[in-house]
């Protein structure tokens, strides 16, 4: 079993703990929280558990292998950067830093000590997504035409980071690991509609360079929650609907078929191709638990991260573009001068 202390037991830390403790690969063996109360809850949720607001002592311990961080965003780096120097394996909430310098820093450290460093993309191990990476890189959809998301609801509004960074790390992940692409430009605009706040709505625009683009709504200020992404190739289009219950996934026999005028060289002529619908079997998963255990096993040195440092770093290099696109008005910018 591979031994693990978690460090913040707010909103997130309580399921981490749960997943930790039950997972039969891994065993929770510390937590760390500054809160009294939060300490409290802790060690009654975890009997067995050393808990402490020390996190010098924690990372002292010799039983302790892995430290997995679930923390505010600022805290990243410090925590990361000291469990690796103690020789631990860490895996971090998303994003994995503030800046993507930041992120550099702690990748090059974890290679140079031989030591696995992943970041907690959770949608990255659901069912949904499992299915939509075995459609997308089984070429079942022919070429990725776009792929068009919308993750909006009524609040939470934060005060310490935009709508952006709230919930763009998840379908930025998302479409990353899907599509195996970074991003060549990002675009973004967005408003705010309440006094001394962040933005609260924003849509950004992703080019890349297979021709691909993406399309991402994001707002706290929605009638509604919704959670769609519509993905359309050249044979086949999906649509994948995270809060339907019973069929997430809808893949649809749809497209276009184009061919020059007979007349014309000049014109184009579009035939439209109407098919069956299916709507797979999602794998039964919980995505924690899944992570978890995946973490575990690369600890281990038995699987490869599939949300690696690396692969955080380009979500905050794509996010850092986009908040400077934002303060440009729109900015098209290059990735790659970035």
């Amino acid at each position: 079993m591979t031994r693990m202390a978690l460090v913040g037991y707010g909103y997130w830390g309580p399921k981490l703990a749960r997943n930790i403790a039950s997972n039969p690969e891994t065993a929770l063996v510390g937590v760390c929280d500054l809160r009294e109360e939060r300490q409290a809850h802790a060690q009654r949720d975890n009997p067995t558990a050393f808990v402490t607001g020390d996190y010098d002592a924690l990372m002292a311990r010799d039983d302790v292998q892995a430290v997995v961080i679930a923390t505010p965003v600022a805290a990243h780096y410090r925590l990361a950067r000291q469990a690796l120097l103690a020789g631990k394996h860490v895996l971090v909430e998303k994003p994995i830093t503030e800046k993507s310098s930041e992120a550099a820093e702690l990748c090059a450290l974890a290679e140079n000590l031989g030591l696995v460093l992943a970041v907690d993309h959770t949608f990255l191990f659901t069912g949904a997504v499992t299915k939509l990476k075995q459609l997308v890189s089984s070429g079942e959809l022919g070429e990725l035409y776009y792929i068009d998301s919308v993750r909006v609801n009524l609040g939470l509004f934060q005060h310490d980071v935009n709508v952006l960074y709230d919930l763009a790390p998840h379908d930025l992940s998302i479409v990353s690991h899907l599509v195996g692409q970074t991003p060549v430009t990002v675009q973004a605009m967005g408003a705010c509609h309440a006094r001394a706040c962040q933005e609260n709505l924003v849509y950004m625009h992703l080019e890349y360079p297979s021709g691909l683009v993406a399309h991402f709504h994001l707002s706290w200020l929605a009638p509604v929650k919704i959670r769609k992404t519509l993905i359309a190739g050249t044979n086949k289009m999906i649509v994948w609907d995270d809060l339907e219950q019973s069929e997430k996934i809808k893949v649809y026999d749809k497209g276009i078929t184009m061919a020059p005028d007979e007349e014309s060289l000049h014109n184009i002529k579009i035939d439209y191709r109407t098919g069956d619908m299916l709507a797979p079997k999602i794998p039964g998963q919980e995505a924690l638990s899944a992570e978890i255990g995946h973490f575990a096993r690369c600890c281990r040195g038995e699987e490869t991260p599939i949300s690696s440092g690396r692969f955080g770093l380009d979500v905050v290099r794509i996010l850092e573009a986009a908040q400077q696109s934002l303060r440009q008005g729109g900015a098209r910018l290059e990735l790659a001068g970035m």
